[in-house]
């Protein structure tokens, strides 16, 4: 169609979305389906943080509000930074969109500039490259597969930056992988982008809170103090409270481009819901206690589809550190045919295969940059994870 953009040609659709849909449409069509395919914690959003709504719908608190977000709001983000990751930061260093995915839309819109480069880190959330490419700059794919345990290292980041470089954007724990970084391997990275000082970092920590085997979540800024002025570091209580609809997501970062996202905000959504920022002024400041139990039953899960998967012919399935995916291979199976009759050329055909064949609905992994995979998420409860597996493991042994 001659009237769209250039722009938009250049950004291909959600894959985790698509596959979303067609399994909608299955289950509408009276289809049994187990949707694993869309990344969103199955718990509710706690109690005291919906209360928090309803008090400010009954307060009144229903109107405009300051672009980036009411200050108590900004308040309570600063004070998560300096307690939960050692950021020395006020308000003012603050920043508040509707979700994190606004947050790094901004950050990219305002930044990047036609022949800019952008390292993304393979495999990768859908949306990153896709942003980089609408803003008119490139991204530079750097390759972290299951040799690394899908995590960059400081070789393969070394090499991926440029004269060009703009930023490099760093998600940890990882979608859709579930790799987390310790403080140990961000030092390394860190020590890579120290010595090349016109890079700046983009770092999704939207899983901080979902860590595993007793291990701790470590941010760059956090590990490298130097280079807190080059980096944002954006969070959010979608994933950490069950608040994916909310569409809070927040960052600090430099005064500087906190000033220009605000002002690309200003002439696009404007502020964030009001009732929403004041729920998660109380995400943020009310009690986190709940989150050690969400977080062993998340373990407990990925423990049950990890053994599942790997005792599945042709998969192979790494124990990720946290977030609520796991990322196994499937490359044994490709070039053979499903019991149905599908040709398993492609990780796409054997998703599609699965998700006609079974019910289950995963996504792709070419469409998170690296083929030859899939993505299960496992924020479902155990009897899906269990029935998932098990539908998975007869679909696997029908191909030959």
């Amino acid at each position: 169609m001659g009237f769209l953009s250039e722009a938009l040609g250049r950004v291909a659709p959600s894959a985790t979305v698509a596959i979303s849909q067609k399994a909608r449409t299955m289950a509408a069509e009276g289809r049994e389906v187990i949707a694993l395919s869309a990344g969103e914690p199955d718990f509710d959003t706690p109690e005291h943080v919906r209360e928090a709504a309803i008090a400010a719908i009954h307060g009144g608190k229903t109107r405009y509000t300051n672009v980036d977000g009411i200050l108590e709001l900004k308040e309570a983000v600063a004070a998560k930074f300096r307690r939960d990751n050692g950021l020395d930061v006020t308000a003012a260093d603050c920043f508040v969109s509707s979700g994190g995915k606004q947050i790094i839309f901004n950050a990219l819109m305002a930044t990047l500039n036609p022949g800019d480069e952008v390292v993304v880190p393979v495999p990768y959330w859908v949306s990153y490259p896709e942003i980089v490419r609408l803003c008119g700059a490139e991204p530079v794919l750097a390759v972290a597969d299951a040799s690394t345990g899908f995590k960059l290292t400081p070789e393969a980041l070394e090499a991926a930056i440029s004269p060009r470089t703009k930023w490099l954007i760093l998600n940890t724990p990882s979608n859709p992988s579930g790799a987390a970084y310790t403080a140990a391997e961000l030092k390394g990275l860190a020590e890579v982008l120290v010595r090349h000082e016109h890079v700046h970092i983009l770092t999704d920590d939207i899983y901080e809170v979902l860590v595993y085997d007793g291990g701790s979540f470590a941010t760059i800024a956090q590990v490298e103090p130097a280079l807190q002025p080059r980096t944002l570091t954006m969070n959010g209580v979608s994933k950490s409270h069950a608040m994916t609809g909310w569409r809070i997501g927040y960052c600090t970062g430099p005064r500087p481009l906190l000033g220009a996202m605000l002002k690309l905000q200003s002439q696009s959504t404007t502020n964030p819901t009001s009732i929403s920022q004041w729920a998660a002024v109380a995400a943020l400041n009310g009690p986190q206690d709940f989150l050690a139990d969400w977080r062993r039953t998340f373990q407990g899960r990925r423990d049950l589809v990890v053994a599942g998967l790997n005792a599945a012919a042709g998969v192979e399935c790494l124990t990720p550190e946290g977030a609520f995916y796991v990322f196994p291979s499937c490359a044994a199976l490709l070039g053979k045919t499903s019991a149905g009759g599908r040709k398993l050329i492609t990780d796409e055909d054997f998703v599609l295969g699965l998700l006609e064949e079974t019910g289950v609905a995963l996504v792709h992994g070419s469409a998170f940059g690296l083929a030859g995979h899939f993505r299960l998420s496992y924020a479902a409860s155990n009897a899906e994870l269990e029935a998932a597996v098990r539908k998975t493991q007869q679909f696997c042994s029908g191909v030959a």
